[in-house]
């Protein structure tokens, strides 16, 4: 028994650029995207064989309540500054209404959190999930905060370079991975990630502190907190370049813990059972899905998937 958190966009963002455009509809729209993320699917039920599985959302990509702390957050992405819009390639962009109809063929639950994004949701189901093992399907780095062993173990299926070399990444592997430790290691990977920052996300942590350096200190102070409140005291334990950094630095650490962390009660809304369907819940909308789109022997590998899954 195991549930499956998918970070959906980024896995549809991946088959996006992994597939060429020139796999197109009848109708010429391109369905690279629709293709390889309903593979992906297929590939997630075949080889992780999930009883539950949820596709969770953005609905909100850049939420006010992060921004507000730290404007800068994913400021370089935004396309239209009045909008706010996430600058998203246009051939992509009619792709996700259809990779939600697939979902809903399928009988795939969904969710989402108004005012929240994917992350949020993937942190707050984790974090309610009493009775399963977790796993979080992602590409994203930021969704290693998750990993736990109590009260259900939860890890991240990382896919980043593919899903031909997705590691399967707990607790052990995170320490080891990053000099953090063993216990807490979700929690003292996302208080590095602050310290570190990330560019990518519009994070610019504590100028002079890497990554190794911010592991180092999180597991030396046990906790950006204890690392703030030795720095403060004037403990000797923090060199004193480290205090200077850290407090010109007072305002970012303030608000970016909130930005950095997955907002674990955020408010979120299921489409339906979560439980792997056996077989597709519309078999007539899949094969009208299919012959529309194109999508030809990505469904039929899903549609098998299924079934086999069920067995």
């Amino acid at each position: 028994m195991t549930l499956a958190l998918l970070d959906s966009a980024s896995l549809y963002f991946r088959s996006f650029h992994a597939l060429p455009e020139s796999m197109t509809a009848p109708d010429g729209t391109p369905v690279n995207a629709v293709r390889g993320f309903t593979d992906t699917l297929a590939r997630i039920v075949t080889d992780r064989r999930p009883t539950r599985l949820v596709a969770c959302l953005d609905a909100d990509w850049r939420p006010r309540f992060r921004t507000d702390l730290l404007p800068s957050y994913k400021a370089h992405r935004v396309a239209d500054a009045a909008a706010n819009a996430e600058e998203v390639p246009d051939t992509l962009t009619p792709q996700v209404p259809i990779i939600l109809e697939v979902l809903q063929a399928f009988g795939f639950a969904t969710a989402e959190a108004d005012g929240y994004e994917a992350d949020d949701v993937i942190g707050a189901l984790t974090a309610r999930e009493k009775t399963d093992p977790v796993e979080v399907i992602t590409g994203d780095r930021d969704l290693f905060q998750l990993v736990r062993t109590e009260p259900t173990p939860a890890s991240v299926v990382y896919v980043g370079k593919g899903w031909a070399k997705a590691e399967v990444l707990g607790p052990p592997e995170i320490a080891e991975r990053y000099g953090v430790p063993v216990d807490g290691a979700g929690q003292a990977y996302a208080d590095m990630a602050v310290l570190r920052g990330d560019p990518s996300d519009g994070l610019p942590g504590v100028a002079g502190i890497g990554e190794k350096t911010a592991a180092k200190l999180i597991t030396q102070f046990g906790s950006l907190d204890g690392l703030i409140a030795a720095a403060t005291a004037g403990s000797k334990d923090v060199p004193q370049k480290t205090r200077q950094r850290l407090a010109e630095a007072e305002d970012y650490l303030r608000a970016a813990p909130t930005v950095v962390k997955v907002a674990a009660d955020a408010p979120v809304s299921l489409s339906g059972s979560d439980a792997v369907p056996a077989s597709p819940a519309d078999p007539d909308r899949v094969l009208e899905l299919a012959e529309r789109w194109n999508l030809g022997s990505s469904a039929t590998r899903l549609v098998k998937a299924l079934t086999a899954n069920a067995r």
